[in-house]
């Protein structure tokens, strides 16, 4: 199922001259999605501890029953209690577990697991636990975001987004919650692929209402999309990457002069225009290239570049690989099996 984080939000061509900082975040996430990859219902009976390896995709996971701990690399414990959701944007390496003292962990690819449907799995833990005990009950997945992982956007977001820590922020994510708890209780027939799809959307409410808020520094990508001069022009960027954006285009678009534009523009994104352009341009490259198997020359033609060579000098400086390795990196990536990545 793919995710339209601004589903129902105007056209991309109707909504760049609006005034509103709010109107210039929507030109923005229009082009964000996401999809589920894959998804498994979850029965772990205590005591368990499962690993969950670095990977491309995004972690999600919800908590129906009983609770469990979060740990990652760089962080300390995290209780998350039954409703409660997190989001790990990068595909952290992560460990979840019924207490932070459990001594094995298994890798969550070891688990059995039993087909439910088309990408949607019945794990559960291979830990013999006490008969009296309640299992914790979790509904777990990966996705895939449309996105370049070195995107600005994805490459601000935190290693964990806890939905608990957004609720006040978006009245949204409270009745998801409530949607999946439901779903996850009931047991009902088409459960899982009921819950599949209140993952993808609750997992774009959550970085919805990241980005909204400004949950992160006062400068840098979010200041600029939240600021409504510099916020129109990066929306104009992002929509049409393919156009040739220069210092004296996009001034205009700004309606201010170019050395203002330009040092308002570096000032608050933290680079300059043309560094910005460039980057933009080749993520956009490494999504065609990689993800809908474009041709090197046509992506080169439809960036406006007069040759192959001269766009993969400049694909090979911002993203740091050859188009063709990421070509080859990307084929070599859909052979192997999601979950256990």
């Amino acid at each position: 199922m793919l995710v339209n984080l601004s589903d129902s939000l105007p056209d991309p061509g109707t909504g760049l001259t609006s005034p509103g900082p709010h109107d210039m975040l929507t030109q923005v996430l229009l082009g964000l999605r996401l999809e589920g990859v894959e998804y498994g219902r979850c029965l772990m009976q205590a005591p368990w501890a499962v690993a969950f390896p670095a990977g491309r995709e995004a972690r999600f996971h919800f908590v129906a029953q009983g609770g469990c701990w979060l740990r990652t690399a760089s962080s300390e414990w995290m209780r998350l209690e039954p409703g409660d959701a997190v989001l790990l944007p990068h595909g952290s390496f992560h460990v979840l577990a019924s207490a932070p003292e459990v001594p094995t962990t298994v890798d969550i690819g070891r688990l059995a697991r039993v087909p439910v449907a088309e990408n949607i799995y019945l794990v559960r833990s291979e830990a013999a636990g006490s008969d009296a005990a309640l299992p914790s009950v979790m509904f777990c997945g990966s996705m895939r975001f449309n996105l370049d992982p070195l995107h600005p956007l994805l490459a601000m977001m935190p290693e964990v987004m806890h939905a608990g820590a957004l609720v006040k922020r978006d009245p949204t994510v409270p009745g998801l919650l409530e949607a999946m708890e439901r779903e996850v209780s009931l047991d009902r027939i088409g459960a899982c692929g009921i819950l599949a799809r209140l993952a993808d959307v609750l997992a774009a409410s959550i970085i919805r209402a990241w980005v909204e808020c400004g949950c992160s520094d006062s400068t840098g990508w979010i200041a600029a999309v939240q600021c409504p001069r510099i916020g129109k022009v990066m929306a104009a960027i992002h929509a049409e990457p393919e156009r040739d954006w220069n210092v004296p285009v996009l001034a205009e678009l700004m309606g201010a002069s170019r050395s203002t534009f330009a040092d308002a523009f570096t000032r608050t994104v933290g680079e300059s225009p043309a560094k910005y352009v460039a980057k933009v341009k080749m993520f956009q490259a490494r999504r065609w290239i990689a993800q809908e198997g474009m041709r090197i020359t046509v992506a080169a033609h439809r960036l406006g570049y007069d040759s192959e060579a001269s766009f993969s000098r400049a694909f090979k400086r911002v993203i740091g690989q050859s188009p063709s390795a990421v070509r080859t990196e990307q084929m070599q990536h859909r052979s192997t099996p999601r979950l256990a990545d």
